[in-house]
């Protein structure tokens, strides 16, 4: 930690502090059979802040810790929030994938700290796309994004999230290594990903999916505006003007030709369809109203009886039984999360890459779940990453976590001898 910040006892009481206040809010306002309940998600959720604050200090070294506890407190504030919808309870199913989640943060921080190593590793990512872009044909059914095994749903659309954005990070380098193709000076590296792009659009769009497709296109959005402001890159004005006419006018024929479910929410009066198409919409906005800013009481609401209350609707039913403005400190929370990255600023350009494309992935995600909600955009059904209920998207945030907090912690190693005569060789080629 910082001299002038917090200590590290100061900041693991901050976060119990925080948690043993919404645990009162519960005992105080909430709606519980016996007190049982309550003790039974006091003692999950306290017991968790403890064991991971001394598993990180005692068994783990790394330059900081600041991200790790804003993780540890949305984390258990989401197992809290889970845990009340329709009335208390202890919401085990979420909680175990909380701590998953956690697992795979550290994951994540191992292998994406070492930016020498992970670009080694480039063809293995690609590898790994095409598998999961297999599974997803071949293992999910006609036209599906889910793997079901027994009582286990796999979505391995959202697996692809992180390796795309190591994809993206991991060309960066590359791609002002221009190679003349007929009469045009191309970047092999950025037609690869390009390529990767656009059939990860068609595999969404095949399995009607649709609704991920702005987190894929924010991320190879960022590494595009990597692309052009890398320091050996030479685009001109006209190529950048050219780019973003060519993704307007793309952007205009998916909306003209989108299919017809989608076209149906992109016109339709919510207030005329409340039993159709706008079901879900009208009772999240009734539900966020009746709410106001201090919410009717934990497990007071009656939103958790709409399909997708805890995953795709769930900004809404937090806003019903905790409030507003409860429901706004949890997205700033994950907000702070993504800007940490930002104060300390990361030492390559690999890292820098890697942390716009993870903040794109959220960001877009945060605002697709709350604007949807809020009728402002159409309803996508994405979900808000660490609050929504859902093991593969837990286990996606948790990995894209710690990828954060290896922007803040990186780790670089001089180059082997073997390696620096490799290097050499290959500029000398490269010049011939």
């Amino acid at each position: 930690m910082y001299k002038n910040g917090l200590s590290y006892a100061k900041c693991t009481s901050v976060v119990l502090f925080t948690h043993i206040i919404m645990l009162f809010a519960i005992i105080l306002r909430g709606r519980y059979d016996t007190m049982q309940d309550v003790m039974l998600l006091a003692i999950a959720v306290i017991g968790l802040d403890v064991v991971y604050t001394v598993v990180l200090r005692f068994f783990y070294r790394q330059m900081t810790y600041t991200l790790d506890f804003v993780l540890l407190l949305l984390v258990n504030i989401s197992v809290i929030f889970q845990s009340c919808f329709g009335g208390v309870g202890f919401a085990f199913k979420h909680y175990i994938t909380c701590v998953i989640g956690l697992i795979f943060c550290q994951f994540g921080f191992l292998l994406t700290r070492n930016h020498v190593w992970i670009q080694s590793k480039k063809k293995l990512l690609y590898i790994l796309l095409g598998v999961l872009i297999l599974s997803i044909l071949l293992l999910t059914g006609s036209r599906s994004m889910w793997i079901n095994i027994g009582s286990i749903s796999i979505q391995p659309s959202e697996f692809m999230k992180p390796v795309f954005v190591l994809l993206c990070a991991t060309s960066i380098r590359e791609q002002h290594e221009k190679k003349k193709i007929l009469f045009f000076y191309v970047s092999v590296e950025m037609m690869i990903l390009t390529a990767a792009f656009v059939i990860i659009v068609g595999l969404q769009w095949w399995c009607r999916d649709l609704g991920s497709l702005p987190t894929f296109a924010a991320v190879y959005g960022c590494a595009l505006v990597c692309r052009l402001c890398y320091p050996k890159a030479k685009f001109s004005k006209k190529t950048v003007i050219v780019i973003g006419i060519i993704a307007v006018l793309l952007i205009l024929v998916a909306i003209r030709f989108a299919p017809g479910y989608v076209q149906d929410r992109l016109s339709v009066d919510i207030w005329e369809q409340r039993e159709g198409h706008g079901y879900q919409q009208c009772k999240a906005l009734i539900a966020i109203a009746e709410g106001g800013l201090f919410g009717k009481g934990p497990g007071c609401g009656s939103l958790h009886e709409v399909f997708a209350s805890d995953t795709d609707i769930v900004f809404s039913t937090i806003c019903e039984e905790w409030g507003f403005i409860v429901a706004l400190l949890a997205i700033m929370i994950i907000m702070a999360m993504l800007l940490l990255p930002m104060i300390n600023k990361p030492r390559s350009y690999f890292h820098t890459t890697m942390i716009l494309g993870v903040v794109a992935v959220m960001i877009v995600q945060m605002g697709l779940n709350i604007f949807g909600s809020c009728n402002l955009i159409p309803f996508t059904g994405v979900t808000i990453p660490f609050i929504s209920q859902g093991g593969s998207s837990m286990v996606t945030s948790g990995f894209l976590a710690g990828m954060l907090k290896a922007g803040q912690s990186p780790v670089f190693r001089k180059q082997s001898p073997a390696g620096k005569k490799k290097a050499i060789r290959r500029k000398a080629a490269m010049r011939s």
